[in-house]
């Protein structure tokens, strides 16, 4: 039981704690502290959902159907190129960048962000439903959903230590010229994804 448990937790974490688009949206709205809670649940709750799937054994399903692996992998390509040009539009815009300043993002706006970062990823199906649905089945039957709990333990440990922890950076993000290179950080990635995905 501990086995399966520690194992599923230092693989989530391991995959989870990277920098992606998913991690860089939750850290810009932590430090910014809008719409924390509900972007973490999200994050949290989608990484439980296809973890569950890919123990489930969803995985084989989704190695079928590599229509929809394509599909998915263009729309997130797309997206993620949207959201890349936004962020360096903010990082050439400092007056629009303070945390306090600006249009602020409702909450219907960071909800759904937050959800197409996460099941418009291709990635996020390749590590969760099959990594880990392949790994959790190496720990037998009943091993498999306590190295499942594991990775879902994980995962809201990480996104609420990034969501909440991220405030405190406050101070450093006080000046406009941190947020420009956040911003500007932000685009590289989210287009360095978008780019890689199409690429793979």
């Amino acid at each position: 039981m501990l086995l399966p448990l520690l194992s599923g937790f230092t693989t989530g974490a391991s995959l989870i704690i990277a920098i992606g688009a998913q991690n860089a949206f939750v850290l810009r709205q932590g430090v910014r502290r809008e719409h924390v809670l509900p972007i973490v649940l999200v994050c949290a709750l989608s990484d439980a959902i296809l973890i569950t799937l890919g123990v489930a054994g969803i995985g084989a399903l989704v190695e079928a159907a590599p229509l929809a692996l394509t599909i998915v992998t263009w729309a997130g390509a797309l997206f993620l190129l949207g959201y890349a040009f936004l962020a360096a539009k903010r990082a050439i815009r400092p007056s629009a960048l303070e945390a306090g300043a600006g249009t602020a993002t409702t909450m219907i706006a960071a909800v759904l962000t937050a959800v197409a970062l996460t099941w418009l990823n291709p990635h996020v199906y390749l590590d969760t439903v099959l990594l880990l649905g392949s790994l959790a089945a190496t720990h037998g039957i009943e091993g498999k959903w306590w190295f499942a709990a594991g990775a879902v333990l994980a995962s809201f440990i990480w996104f609420t230590a990034l969501g909440y922890g991220a405030r405190l950076l406050a101070g450093v993000f006080a000046r406009p010229i941190a947020w420009r290179v956040l911003d500007g950080i932000i685009a590289v990635v989210m287009a360095t994804l978008a780019v890689m995905l199409l690429l793979r």
